[in-house]
């Protein structure tokens, strides 16, 4: 902490943070004392591998706890309509971090693609350079993948644009092996995975399908991870490089790079921290101001149903994702999503190998 934010950035001090468990020390079920040191109405942002993330929520959602979790919240749709139902229970905001939609460009896109009719395809890419599986190598492949990593931005993005328009029905994956398996020691991952979704539009009961994929095998490039994505409606398309905002430095000593300052600005303004107005910041803190409002009673828990990336609003993405899952581990075998009726807003509360 001292050295990435204390020895970089003059007014901030993190000798006054205190962790649970001490430094030095390893204990798993430490965040159950870290809730127990916060009181109700309180907030907790959880980010830690994805397997963990159901446990601790948990824990500080029944604590009273308003709870940001980074995406995936969750890996299967059980534990996410759990955490629904507790966060109702307990009447506190949940929601993940998914800061994609507050990128200007992303929200812009969104807006227009509500006004391009019946959706018809999507396709969307996003990567990791193979080196930071050094970085993963605790967790990759063991208890969480890349298609939960990676794919989750765009399959959020996709069902957020279609809220109320049109629902996901099928899903099958698709993926690729030999390189990550080799750099984790033989652990059994994959180095890229496909997700195949069909959607049924509502308006005229047509299909549209997407195609969602994710590597953490790409080569050192210009950017850390490539992102980009192509939208057709029925009336018009939609193309995003995120990773390409027309801004490069090159630098003696330094490889050349296409940077993004929009998502966040590490580099001090007169030593001082200026990321205040970039959209990885603005996600943090329209999530803090939500609680402020509820908190005070300005507005309710279900008033940011559809503003923020509620946890009762997200579930098709976490049906999307295991469901992809599923499909991987069984040879490629399609998916259905399963509803409990036709209303737009319905989200998946289950899932069954699809008839061929």
């Amino acid at each position: 902490m001292q050295r990435v934010l204390g020895d970089v950035y003059e007014g901030v001090d993190p000798s006054v943070i205190e962790t649970w468990p001490a430094d030095g020390v390893v204990a798993r079920s430490a965040y159950k004392d870290a809730a127990a040191a916060f009181q109700p109405g309180d907030l907790a942002i959880i980010f830690t591998p994805d397997d963990t993330h159901y446990e601790i929520a948990m824990a500080c959602i029944e604590r009273g706890m308003h709870v940001m979790i980074t995406k995936p919240p969750v890996k299967t749709l059980q534990q996410h309509l759990e955490l629904v139902e507790a966060a109702k229970k307990h009447n506190v905001l949940c929601v993940a971090e998914l800061h994609k939609r507050f990128d200007p460009i992303y929200l812009d896109a969104r807006d227009r693609i509500r006004n391009l009719g019946p959706f018809s395809y999507y396709w969307s890419y996003m990567s990791q350079p193979k080196h930071q599986l050094e970085t993963f190598k605790a967790w990759a492949g063991k208890s969480s993948d890349i298609s939960y990593y990676l794919n989750s931005h765009h399959i959020d993005y996709h069902e957020w644009c279609l809220h109320g328009k049109a629902r996901p029905v099928r899903v099958t994956a698709h993926c690729s092996t030999g390189v990550a398996k080799k750099m984790l020691d033989g652990v059994e991952t994959e180095d890229t995975i496909t997700i195949v979704v069909d959607w049924q539009n509502f308006e005229d009961g047509s299909v549209g399908h997407g195609v969602y994929t994710s590597s953490w095998v790409a080569p050192k490039a210009d950017v850390h991870s490539q992102q980009r994505w192509f939208y057709m409606g029925q009336k018009g398309e939609v193309t995003v490089d995120q990773a390409h905002r027309g801004y490069t430095i090159a630098q003696d000593g330094t490889p050349f790079a296409s940077v993004n300052p929009m998502f966040w600005k590490p580099t001090p303004s007169d030593g001082k921290f200026a990321g205040q107005r970039t959209y990885g910041y603005i996600s943090f803190e329209v999530f803090c101001d939500a609680v402020a409002e509820v908190n005070s009673g300005r507005k309710k828990v279900a008033d940011f149903d559809g503003v923020l990336p509620t946890i009762g609003t997200i579930v098709g993405t976490t049906a999307i994702l295991e469901a992809g899952r599923r499909s991987l581990d069984e040879g490629g075998k399609p998916y259905e999503l399963l509803y409990k009726g036709d209303d737009p807003f319905e989200v998946p509360v289950g899932m069954r190998p699809a008839k061929m």
